[in-house]
């Protein structure tokens, strides 16, 4: 009765129709807390590809703090979602997950630049190049279908660098980038800094497969000095109506206090 009643509660969430990896890790010892599902294969990291920007970002010297710049939208941008067209900041441009913002930026690094950071962040297969033929990496390279591939594992290797500071970059990089992750908090004194990303899973012809999402929750858990790491991915098997990338958050938000208990 109670396996029944599990299988039909998985049917309603649509969690029974989704391929899905977690990994949960301990940041200084590397203890896994949790790993399940196929975690090594790869996928475009979509929006969490926001967090290795945001450090190229600052770095380079193009975003300057939390609220600067300040970069209007522009009609030319074409955004499909109202609410990206609007003024954004490198805050508003995390917890909003704003694409037009990400591809400013792409354009103020160029193209050398852009690759070269990529590569020097060992940053999953590290192919900025975009679209098959079409030189589009400043603009695509990350988004669904296109170059740019890393999988969950690879997720937490960028993370634990990024926190242990091995990335080649400037000590402000690493502070600006951690002061506009997006935050949850959690029981018992635990914040969690996580970067959502979403899109539609390829076809054998290259093209999205819009029937099919795929969805990232990533990022990291900390209470005074202990932090704990996390990726969870969403490969959804059919059709839903919600969004893949939240339902990834809110199932991992949800499991996380009894993983982190001591």
């Amino acid at each position: 009765m109670r396996l029944a009643l599990l299988c039909a509660l998985l049917f309603v969430s649509g969690q029974a129709f989704a391929d899905t990896c977690t990994l949960v890790m301990e940041f200084d010892t590397g203890r896994v807390l949790k790993q399940e599902g196929d975690c090594d294969r790869r996928n475009s990291p979509a929006s969490t590809f926001k967090i290795p920007l945001s450090v190229m970002g600052f770095d380079a010297g193009i975003l300057k703090g939390e609220d600067e710049p300040a970069w209007r939208y522009k009609p030319e941008y074409k955004s499909w979602n109202e609410a990206w067209k609007k003024t954004t900041t490198p805050r508003s441009w995390l917890k909003d997950s704003v694409l037009w913002y990400s591809i400013v930026l792409t354009g103020e690094l160029g193209p050398k630049r852009f690759a070269g950071y990529v590569d020097a962040f060992d940053y999953g297969n590290r192919d900025a190049s975009g679209d098959k033929g079409r030189n589009n990496g400043l603009s695509r390279a990350w988004l669904s279908a296109s170059s740019l591939q890393i999988s969950p594992v690879e997720q937490i290797d960028f993370l634990r660098r990024f926190l242990n500071r091995e990335l080649p970059v400037s000590t402000k990089a690493f502070d600006m980038t951690v002061a506009i992750m997006p935050l949850f908090l959690l029981p018992d004194g635990w914040t969690v800094y996580g970067k959502t990303g979403t899109g539609f899973q390829p076809l054998p012809n290259g093209a999205f497969d819009r029937t099919r999402q795929f969805g990232w929750f990533v990022g990291w858990a900390q209470k005074g000095e202990r932090k704990v790491l996390f990726a969870r991915l969403i490969r959804d098997e059919r059709k839903e109506n919600s969004i893949a990338s939240f339902r990834a958050r809110d199932a991992l938000l949800a499991e996380l206090p009894a993983l982190l208990k001591p």
